[in-house]
């Protein structure tokens, strides 16, 4: 997995390696974090792209993220690539879960997903929060999902 941060340079460190060296960081300079994990997707004519993004928070003073992009060529249903958003969110936040934990930081993550029923995405809602839930992390829909419906999705080339 390649990941980036928002300039663009890319994260040569694996991603678990990484994310532990910007929460010493942070912990060194006496930072406060919260951490927001999310996930996007864009259906450009045959392709799929899903941007995952981990949002960094640091408590009244801005934040930082690092962005991942994969490409996929199979065709889905949005309910399923609804689900497929929130297990890429899942699957990095079960890998970081034990850094967050040693380092004392709260963790959401995030699924863009409408809880307006009005809206085709709602039909992937309870799946998805019981997945989240299920897993033991907080969970967060749209309209308060902004890792996923703000910042993955202006990675989304």
């Amino acid at each position: 997995m390649h990941w980036r941060k928002f300039n663009g340079e890319r994260i040569q460190l694996p991603i678990k390696d990484a994310v532990a060296d910007a929460l010493q960081k942070e912990k060194e300079k006496g930072t406060k974090l919260k951490v927001c994990i999310g996930t996007d997707s864009q259906v450009k004519g045959a392709e799929t792209e899903f941007a995952t993004v981990i949002v960094f928070l640091r408590e009244h003073c801005g934040g930082f993220m690092y962005i991942h992009n994969e490409k996929s060529l199979q065709k889905y249903h949005i309910k399923e690539r609804m689900l497929v958003e929130v297990a890429k969110s899942i699957e990095i936040a079960y890998e970081l879960c034990p850094l967050f934990i040693e380092y004392g930081v709260d963790m959401e993550v995030h699924a863009d997903i409408n809880t307006n029923p009005h809206f085709k995405s709602n039909d992937a809602l309870k799946e998805a929060m019981g997945y989240i839930l299920g897993m033991g992390f907080a969970f967060k829909a749209k309209p308060d999902a902004f890792a996923s419906s703000c910042c993955a999705d202006k990675m989304c080339n």
